[in-house]
């Protein structure tokens, strides 16, 4: 992907650049800090999709290898206004989110049960050359009451990041996931009409 430096930065110079269709971006993690921009359009296959890239770019002659780190939309129109990438350098950990794949229909779901997937994303630590473009979780052998947690998850050569105690997924009675439900509502009217803290 190709990349052209920014000649200033600032909130004028990014509005300018958003004007022609380029979004401000920033690359960290290196020997130096480097701000960017690259064509909407070019990076919009990595930004709207729950996959991990390693993405090269190019800036100014030079290469450099980077992985999505966080990216600021607007918060009523969703235009992409800024991006962060953290330049992987051999021999250096990063830290990453990747994206679950679930495989397999649950015995539970089978027998009237219903599906719950609570986490999409796990986050781990390790070196890039040992970090998949996601992890695949055979859910089959879930019943209803079972579940799976971020310690059930063995990973090789990685460190997870989530506390153990997470809940990835879990299969629930019907009457259950009533329950839940009606238990998440009641909190979130509990909310309402409250007063803020002092502060």
């Amino acid at each position: 992907m190709s990349g052209s430096l920014r000649g200033n930065v600032g909130k004028k110079d990014a509005k300018k650049n958003r004007v022609e269709g380029k979004v401000p971006c920033v690359l960290y993690g290196g020997k130096e800090q480097l701000h960017f921009v690259v064509e909407e359009k070019a990076i919009s296959t990595i930004l709207f999709t729950p996959d991990t890239y390693l993405v090269e770019f190019v800036v100014d002659g030079k290469s450099y290898n980077a992985i999505l780190q966080d990216v600021q939309y607007h918060p009523v129109s969703d235009v992409v206004l800024h991006a962060d990438f953290l330049e992987t350098v051999p021999g250096k950990a990063v830290k990453v989110s990747i994206p679950l794949v679930m495989t397999g229909t649950p015995k539970g779901v089978l027998r009237g049960g219903r599906l719950i997937k609570k986490v999409r994303k796990i986050k781990v630590k390790g070196l890039i050359e040992h970090i998949p473009d996601q992890i695949e979780l055979d859910i089959a052998k879930l019943d209803i009451g079972s579940s799976i947690k971020a310690s059930d998850i063995k990973l090789k050569n990685l460190e997870m990041l989530d506390p153990p105690s997470t809940l990835i997924v879990t299969v629930l009675s019907a009457r259950a996931v009533v329950a839940e439900t009606e238990e998440e509502e009641e909190k979130a009217e509990g909310t309402v009409g409250q007063e803020p803290a002092a502060e």
